[in-house]
């Protein structure tokens, strides 16, 4: 067989060098493309589209969400304007309209200190932290109460048994019976907003009787519709 007239290196010496010479007119290692989605002349970036890039690339804070959200569908809240300890807007929708806080780790659902658990609305004293236990509920449990502190009561739905402070008859939560996880078979299911915990050791507050309460809105309505003395009819001569 006939050797080859030219050989095969000769035939691709001109593309090899043609190959060469596009690699350096692009630079060692740069882009072999125009950033532009249309493959045109490369444009300068304007300050904005600095901007806008900047902005793209750092990542976005996350947002906190708030331990305590009320309902979507808002209503107005008759704040209570007596004389028990006040209430924000979220405890006022647990305690006086007996609403419910989401479940969840916080709060004292995991509580596990000694101490005494009272009333948010009256520092009634509803439950030693030792007839607390972990229920994996949701919300704080308790087989046992103070003596007389807690009052119990048919529910709006007719099913559950409802339970309320005795002193000040802001909302608690609910009791259930039978569940079997405690020797006492019984759980107290509490809305942590309803209750303020004191460390073993640390001086409670005063509970603020709903007597006293009474008496004191009896007397400031009696002076409201007392007739002062410029009001009185002049007697007769």
């Amino acid at each position: 067989m006939p050797l080859l007239s030219t050989p095969a290196w000769k035939k691709c010496f001109p593309v090899a060098a043609a190959g060469v010479l596009l690699f350096v007119s692009n630079g060692c290692g740069g882009p072999f493309a125009t950033t532009n989605a249309d493959d045109a002349t490369t444009v300068k970036p304007t300050a904005s589209d600095n901007t806008a890039e900047k902005t793209a690339d750092t990542p976005a804070k996350p947002v906190r969400k708030p331990a305590f959200q009320l309902p979507s569908k808002r209503f107005e809240l008759n704040m209570d304007s007596s004389p028990f300890n006040p209430l924000t807007e979220a405890e006022a929708y647990v305690i006086l309209h007996k609403g419910t806080e989401p479940p969840g780790d916080g709060g004292y659902t995991l509580t596990k200190d000694p101490g005494t658990y009272i009333c948010k609305r009256c520092n009634t004293p509803l439950y030693h932290a030792k007839d607390k236990f972990i229920s994996h509920c949701g919300w704080p449990s308790f087989d046992d109460e103070i003596e007389g502190a807690v009052k119990r009561q048919r529910d709006a739905d007719g099913r559950r048994i409802e339970i309320v402070c005795a002193n000040c008859g802001g909302h608690l939560g609910h009791v259930f019976h039978g569940e079997r996880l405690t020797p006492k078979n019984t759980r107290h299911c509490v809305n942590s907003i309803s209750m303020k915990f004191i460390p073993e050791g640390k001086e409670m507050p005063k509970p603020i009787k709903a007597a006293d309460v009474e008496k004191d809105e009896k007397a400031t309505k009696a002076k409201e519709t007392k007739p002062k003395a410029t009001d009185a009819k002049p007697s007769a001569e």
